[in-house]
């Protein structure tokens, strides 16, 4: 199994350096990562950086409270795409979720998928830890009928991160109809392998490189 090629090699910390995005590049050229995951005003550096490489650039929309307007979060998707981003993981609106709001977060959704237009994969991040079990089903249901390519469990930025029982929670509830990003304190190759028994096609973690070698990171993303 290819475990670095599932990897989104991950910064996104609000006082990244240019220095340290060039590192992260750097590693994921050299690890055959998936992806680089980058706040939006890093996509075209990465993208020049990952030039002659199959390593694709992924980047966050409304993120991380996903409490922007569907409006700014499409317009956000379309200046990220031009900017190079071939992945987006868009925030939904949480708090429409919870007051049962089910028509606006699809139709929040649905205006970053045709935003992206075919020329992006779109994950969503439903931010479970903030979720019951019957809100992360019919998140991960409206994504569906969103058209969205991916959900995914967290932003790593609120109280929790990803765990083994949310993602095959999410996996049963989409089935083939999209897959599933695990991210948010996975941090082993051990952490990595549960994710993916639990049905995780892809890994956001910001410790790729302690992880392919077998390491334990102690970084909280």
């Amino acid at each position: 199994m290819n475990i670095a090629g599932m990897i989104d090699h991950t910064l996104l910390r609000a006082d990244a350096t240019q220095e340290e995005i060039t590192k992260l590049t750097a590693e994921a050229k050299q690890y055959g990562f998936a992806s680089v995951c980058v706040n939006p005003a890093w996509v075209s550096y990465s993208k020049e950086q990952l030039s002659g490489t199959d390593v694709k650039v992924c980047t966050v929309i409304g993120f991380p409270l996903g409490a922007s307007t569907s409006a700014v979060k499409a317009y956000e998707t379309q200046d990220a795409i031009a900017n190079g981003a071939a992945e987006v993981d868009m925030v939904i609106n949480v708090g429409e979720l919870k007051a049962g709001n089910d028509a606006l977060v699809q139709q929040d959704i649905e205006a970053v998928v045709k935003a992206a237009s075919g020329k992006a994969i779109v994950k969503v991040i439903i931010e479970t830890c903030l979720l019951t079990d019957d809100e992360k089903v019919r998140a991960c249901k409206l994504a569906v009928q969103a058209g969205a390519d991916f959900v995914k469990t967290s932003t790593g930025f609120s109280k929790g991160g990803a765990t083994k029982e949310d993602v095959a929670l999410m996996k049963s509830t989409v089935g083939e109809q999209a897959e599933v990003k695990a991210s948010g304190g996975v941090r082993s190759l051990e952490d990595v392998k549960l994710m993916i028994e639990a049905g995780a096609t892809r890994i956001g973690a910001s410790s790729g490189v302690s992880i392919v070698n077998g390491l334990t990171s102690s970084s909280s993303y």
